[in-house]
């Protein structure tokens, strides 16, 4: 039984993409739930390399930290000055003098590059026992591309520059995607002989292939299902351009899986999203980072969710959250922002211009609207009322307020933690708790309201308010004058007019 052969990858990240106009190195801008050059990092990984080593120049220790981040086996390698692609796989190769078997080099700045593209390219290289492969693709509009002209056998015979090419050559419509897999010796005794002797002065990976070619070594050439994989981007319009790519892409694949996608054209999924069966996701939407969307739950209209749960048969209707977690059933929204560690148990329900923050929502509790809940847990059934706030910053420390089951928070009421209202207990609206309210109990602490009667019409005469109470009082003397004359009061005390204006 053979053993399988030994890899290497070598991403190519050092370019300082002029043309981003950006602070950011060109691979460190992010798409969809990766980075550029993490985009290329996953498309690689299935390969199970040994070493994968990323060529870094420009921005260098930020990209150095990135894969800190996001590939911590992966091994940045720096090219303090950039003299072209070959002399880039050569440093990275002097840093590896170990490394046999197949060679792959990867650009920092395809992520469309699918990972079976990758795995395919190496698996037909090493069944060939080629010296190279050369990733191609077959593209409608060619211009300022380098083209594969191959041999009689099919392999390839040179990779002609698009400056290069006669009338012939410029016609044909197979491009290199710059995407290659190596034999290592070959690869090692190749880069030693390439020449800076050029327009650029540097040195070109492209030349390799015609010294191997040269010296009767096979070459080979693979060609990518889909074109659009090896697309790169050089600025911003491309890369907005790659971004509805992959959108797209991302679409399809959630949308054949049983998702629906009510308009794919304005819906945001990042790679790192997982959505169930069923699951419905409404227009202008946006799921980033790690968000899960269970089946049955409905998110949107208008929905942003960063690093988020949403289980099953949820509703999130225009809100906006962030490593939140929405319990089976619950309801938020509309217009609800839901901040780290908003926690929702099943049924519960966030309403309209509710903020919640560090705090756990009781299954089946409620709070719904104008209202703001942090450093908080909420008992099961209970009700917030409109308006309440959860005082919980004192300037210098957070503190934690607890509601029990089923108790019920009256309409505008400042609850001061730390503090904590018992189960089955009330707080009547108005009121600023400060003191614990034990279970069953009432809460209240509002003031007693007084009337001044007369006041607008001794302070504010002339104006609107003032003439609409003189009318409200000449009307309401008429009303008492006619009840003398015709509405005397029946034998259980009340006029007949009574039921009309009763109150509880």
């Amino acid at each position: 039984m053979s053993q399988p052969r030994l890899r290497t990858v070598v991403v190519l990240a050092a370019g300082e993409g002029k043309r981003m106009k950006s602070a950011i190195p060109k691979v460190l801008h992010p798409i969809l739930g990766r980075t550029l050059l993490g985009h290329v990092l996953a498309a690689a990984a299935p390969l199970a390399a040994e070493r994968t080593l990323v060529v870094v120049g420009h921005g260098a220790d930020r990209v150095s930290a990135h894969l800190a981040e996001v590939a911590a086996s992966a091994e940045p390698v720096l090219q303090a000055e950039q003299h072209g692609t070959g002399h880039a796989v050569r440093i990275a190769l002097d840093s590896a003098p170990d490394a046999t078997g197949t060679v792959v080099v990867l650009n920092g700045d395809v992520p469309l590059l699918r990972p079976e593209t990758v795995t395919a390219l190496v698996a037909a290289h090493e069944a060939a026992g080629a010296a190279a492969t050369v990733l191609a693709a077959e593209v409608a509009d060619p211009a300022g591309l380098g083209r594969i002209v191959r041999s009689g056998n099919g392999g390839l015979e040179q990779i002609v520059e698009e400056r290069d090419a006669n009338p012939a050559q410029r016609a044909i419509r197979e491009i290199n995607a710059g995407i290659y897999a190596f034999d290592a010796a070959l690869l090692r005794d190749a880069l030693s002989k390439l020449s800076t002797d050029n327009d650029q002065g540097e040195e070109y990976l492209t030349d390799v292939f015609g010294l191997l070619v040269a010296t009767g070594e096979t070459v080979a050439v693979h060609v990518a299902p889909d074109a659009t994989e090896t697309l790169g981007c050089n600025d911003r319009v491309e890369l907005a351009a790659l971004r509805r790519l992959l959108r797209d892409r991302i679409n399809e694949g959630w949308m054949r899986t049983g998702v629906t996608l009510l308009d794919p054209a304005t819906t945001w999924i990042d790679v790192t999203v997982t959505l169930d069966r069923d699951a419905i996701v409404d227009q202008n939407t946006q799921l980033r980072g790690a968000t899960t969307v269970g089946s049955g739950a409905t998110v949107g209209p208008d929905t942003t969710l960063i690093d988020t749960t949403v289980a099953a048969d949820a509703t999130v209707l225009r809100a906006h959250a962030v490593g939140a977690a929405i319990g089976a059933g619950a309801s938020v929204g509309p217009y609800a922002y839901l901040r780290p560690e908003a926690v929702l148990r099943d049924r519960a329900k966030i309403g309209t211009f509710v903020e919640v923050k560090k705090s756990e929502i009781g299954e089946g509790a409620k709070v719904p609207h104008l209202s703001y809940v942090g450093d908080a847990t909420i008992g099961a059934q209970a009700n917030i009322g409109a308006a309440t706030i959860f005082v919980n910053y004192d300037g210098v420390n957070k503190h934690h307020t607890t509601i029990g089951e089923a108790a019920f928070i009256g309409c505008d009421t400042n609850l001061v933690a730390p503090v904590e209202v018992g189960a089955g207990a009330y707080v009547a609206a108005g009121s600023a708790i400060t003191a614990d309210v034990p279970p069953g109990a009432l809460g209240v602490t509002r003031a007693e309201q007084r009337n001044i009667e007369g006041w607008v019409a001794r302070r504010r005469p002339g104006t609107k308010s003032a003439a609409a109470a003189e009318r409200a009082g000449r009307t309401a003397t008429g009303a008492s004058e006619g009840e003398a004359i015709h509405g005397a009061p029946d034998a259980g005390g009340r006029g007949p007019a009574s039921g009309d204006t009763a109150t509880e």
